[in-house]
């Protein structure tokens, strides 16, 4: 590790988001924080090289956190490192952070909490026994576990790893017969430059598909409390895979069902024993009944910080970075002053693309605060098969949930990616 003075006790961030940059430039100091990240992953997205361009950087330590009892390897390899707080930035860090803080005698999730929501099926046993509506899910190892999940759920059933993240490996699939194709791409679950080159093994579930509209409640706990809650509404793309398309900040939801997803969330907290964080917990109302899908316990990916910080407005992520500080996070509003949303960009067939049209546009639509993509001509792409696969991001800014969405559906529809797929039907 290199960098600048270690007077100021640093900052720990355990896996690196250069999306979350910007937000944390916002408050934190020069040399401030230290990242942590995977070998192969800070190898293949050149970490070291881009932390020279953040200010607030100290430097890198390159470790193994994916894997368990790294946490207490780390803590005895730098015993005079002394923290001030522990910050999960990606899925994956959520046990090492939870315990890493508690080596160092930090706020965290505990490690407890973490390792349940890092497992899928660990989480819907727990949270059933806590009354929370769920799915009917099970364990399945093979193809032939698979369809016999089928035949005893008729109707769609939602195929996915109970240990991923990004929507990697999942599908929904309708018949008994698509059991066999379906198991073979499931397992197919390459996240690319974002994991270690080490197989993760397969874990995977079974679980009954539940129709209604999806939401997702951000909460930010402090010593097991809730002190801020959001309700995000949710779209999804259509097909196979549960990708979701984009976001509306706050929730269009009538006041009562927005209390509710909050409460059940907060049950949720209580029933893992979340001790201080973020709990990102994902819904469907269901004949309107909240029906767990799966919960996180780290910030929001898909800009959803970005989002909530507009639309109320407030320091989320400062508050967040406090609060895991053992501070107080400070004056937080109970309900948001404006509305946002986000749409997302995306191929939508395999190939190779040409061309990119109507950027420009789609940033000087009316409310739109941010237009952008990260590919273009002779990038190749696989389609739409998980959320990596998207490729850029519209956000709008507006008075109301509703003007908020429609706008960013109007910017987002300016936008159109050209693909030639003659090699993949050749």
């Amino acid at each position: 590790m290199s960098g600048q003075s270690p007077a100021v006790r640093p900052v720990l961030v355990v896996g690196y988001v250069a999306f979350a940059v910007p937000a944390i430039a916002a408050f934190q100091p020069a040399g401030s924080v230290v990242y942590v990240e995977e070998p192969d992953v800070a190898r293949k997205r050149h970490v070291a090289e881009a932390l020279e361009q953040v200010p607030f950087a100290r430097g890198l330590i390159e470790w193994e956190y994916h894997l368990p009892g790294r946490a207490d390897a780390f803590f005895a390899a730098h015993p005079g490192l002394d923290p001030v707080a522990v910050i999960p930035a990606v899925e994956y860090a959520v046990p090492f952070a939870a315990r890493l803080a508690e080596r160092y005698g930090l706020p965290g999730a505990s490690l407890g909490a973490a390792q349940l929501l890092r497992d899928k099926h660990l989480l819907r046993i727990v949270a059933a026994a806590a009354g929370i509506a769920n799915p009917e899910s099970e364990p399945v190892r093979s193809a032939a576990g698979l369809a016999g999940f089928l035949a005893r759920h008729p109707g769609p059933v939602v195929l996915k790893p109970a240990n991923r993240q990004a929507s990697v490996g999942t599908r929904v699939i309708h018949r008994p017969e698509e059991a066999g194709e379906a198991w073979v791409q499931c397992l197919a679950q390459d996240e690319g430059v974002f994991v270690p080159d080490r197989p993760i093994e397969p874990s995977m579930l079974a679980e009954r598909f539940v129709s209604g509209p999806e939401f997702s409640v951000e909460l930010l706990v402090a010593g097991g409390r809730p002190v801020f809650a959001n309700t995000t509404g949710k779209v999804l793309y259509p097909g196979p895979y549960p990708i979701e398309a984009g976001h509306t900040v706050p929730a269009e939801l009538p006041d009562e069902q927005r209390k509710m997803l909050v409460a059940e969330t907060e049950r949720l907290s209580a029933a893992v024993g979340f001790g201080d964080g973020v709990l990102h917990c994902e819904w469907i109302l269901e004949d309107g009944v909240p029906v767990l899908v799966e919960c996180a316990g780290r910030l929001p990916g898909d800009s959803i910080a970005d989002l909530i910080e507009a639309a109320y407005p407030v320091g989320l992520v400062r508050a967040y970075f406090a609060l895991m500080g053992g501070e107080p996070p400070g004056p937080l509003p109970g309900r948001a002053a404006y509305a946002t949303a986000a749409r997302f960009l995306a191929p939508d067939r395999p190939g190779t693309v040409t061309a990119v049209h109507g950027l420009d546009a789609a940033a000087a639509a009316e409310g739109v605060q941010l237009a952008a993509i990260g590919i273009g001509p002779g990038h190749r792409t696989a389609g739409l098969r998980s959320s990596w696969d998207r490729a850029g991001i519209v956000t709008t800014l507006a008075g109301t949930p509703a003007e908020a969405r429609r706008l960013a559906d109007e910017a987002a529809a300016l936008v159109r990616i050209d693909i030639d797929s003659t090699e993949e039907t050749s």
